[in-house]
């Protein structure tokens, strides 16, 4: 007993230190304002879309309502192999700026495709007019300053790749506010993470790169054979590539909402989806935060568990579990306030069973790289 109170000792100390240095991280992010500035860069804004009748609309009207000049961006929509009106949906827009690329326009009749949204990326980039290109997903939508603030950023600083926010709507059902707190939890690590140099974080569902360096790298080949990660692997290229040259936009206009999943099922094949990355990084700084972060909570549901026949067990995962609650909450408190999420915070504590299971099963069946996606089966 000793020595396991030792090791939980040791993985307690070190998550409480994780938490804290992303808070720390957080608070060094410094927040933009657009101020004066006036952009005027072209900007392509890249859809990849699949069986997204339902939101797609929604999407491109909130994209034809920016502030910012029409005449200096287009929303090219890929359609990939939609087998509902996606595509019908889409070309009822008579907006000039507006235009549907199918994929299987782009494919060889016997070419065979694994990492199918990458490709759809790839071919709307090819296809851009924009020195900027957007990226985005068909069930985003975007507040009216959106494009301008990533815009005046990318003028005032000219990075070659900027991470932006993304936020997830929710209603008051548990899955929701589940899914709501806990991305928003990666989103503040995103933006800390990037601050302080501790791996490299994005979400394709808001990121920019300029088309000269995505060119550069050659895009997302060498990745190919992955069917996710089209936006971390890409922007592990461009780290190496252009190191100090990639930033992430903290600002509330920036912010990208996106829709959440609607069952449990779908939530955890999105995460699997998300977790198959693993094993893929080649940042060993990044590897050991996942495995510090995955082995402390195993801990805690083993510890638990066991506490059923040992009392002593029992009272160690207790301590490790309000230890985890306390230190997170340090950490969501501003990121919170940024994404206007802090009643949400009520339940979070209610919550954390939820999550060590979801950071078990999630992270376990990530590695074995088998999941559902949008009808197709990858592995």
């Amino acid at each position: 007993m000793p020595a396991i109170f030792f090791i939980c000792f040791l993985l307690t100390l070190a998550y409480t230190a994780l938490m804290l240095v992303y808070r720390h991280g957080w608070d060094r992010q410094a927040y933009f304002k657009v101020g004066d500035l006036k952009p005027l860069t072209r900007v392509s804004i890249v859809i990849p879309a699949r069986n997204e009748a339902g939101n797609i609309e929604r999407c491109i009207r909130s994209l034809l309502s920016q502030s910012y000049l029409t005449g200096l961006y287009e929303i090219i929509v890929v359609d990939d192999f939609s087998e509902d009106a996606t595509v019908d949906v889409v070309k009822s827009f008579i907006a000039p700026n507006v235009k549907c690329l199918q994929l299987s326009d782009y494919l060889k009749a016997d070419e065979i495709v694994n990492a199918y949204k990458k490709r759809a990326l790839s071919t709307g980039v090819s296809q851009s007019t924009g020195e900027l290109i957007v990226t985005t997903d068909a069930d985003c939508l975007a507040a009216r300053d959106w494009l301008a603030t990533i815009v005046a950023y990318y003028e005032k600083y000219r990075p070659v790749m900027i991470i932006a926010p993304v936020s997830i709507d929710c209603n008051n059902s548990i899955l929701q506010r589940f899914q709501s707190i806990d991305f928003m939890g990666m989103q503040g690590i995103t933006a800390a993470a990037q601050r302080l140099k501790l791996g490299n974080m994005a979400n394709g569902a808001n990121l920019a790169f300029s088309k000269a360096a995505f060119e550069s790298v050659d895009g997302y080949s060498g990745t190919e054979h992955l069917a996710s990660g089209d936006d971390y692997l890409l922007m592990v290229k461009m780290q190496e590539k252009y190191p100090g040259k990639l930033a992430y936009l903290k600002s509330k206009d920036a912010i990208m909402r996106t829709a959440p999943q609607y069952s449990w099922a779908g939530f955890l094949q999105q995460r699997i989806r998300w977790a198959s990355k693993s094993g893929k990084y080649k940042d060993n700084r990044l590897t050991a935060i996942l495995g510090l972060v995955y082995f402390f909570n195993f801990a805690i549901a083993v510890l638990l568990i066991a506490g059923l026949f040992n009392f002593s067990c029992f009272l160690i995962g207790g301590g490790m579990l309000c230890w985890k609650i306390i230190s997170e909450l340090i950490f969501l408190f501003p990121v919170s306030g940024f994404f206007n999420k802090r009643k949400q915070l009520f339940i979070f504590t209610v919550l954390q069973p939820l999550h060590i299971i979801y950071i078990i099963s999630a992270g376990f069946l990530g590695l074995i790289g088998i999941y559902k996606w949008k009808g197709r089966r990858v592995r």
